[in-house]
């Protein structure tokens, strides 16, 4: 089962549901992956940047004070 739409027919005064086609689905779908590999880089810099942190011994309040 597709996810559903939901839109606002102004002709027909109407709130209408409905399946995504197959075009919507596949670029919903490709959205999804690049949402994930967002995440993934996101959630990665952040594990690089306590590394870090933690080999110097600071926290990251006290790396903003150092550079002002």
């Amino acid at each position: 089962m597709k996810p559903m739409i939901r839109f606002y027919d102004i002709e027909t005064n109407e709130i209408v549901d409905r399946e995504m086609s197959d075009a919507e689905y596949s670029e919903y779908q490709k959205q999804q992956v690049a949402v994930a590999a967002e995440r993934a880089a996101i959630e990665q810099l952040a594990t690089e940047k306590a590394a870090i942190l933690a080999k110097l011994g600071i926290t990251e309040d006290e790396l903003k004070i150092a550079l002002g």
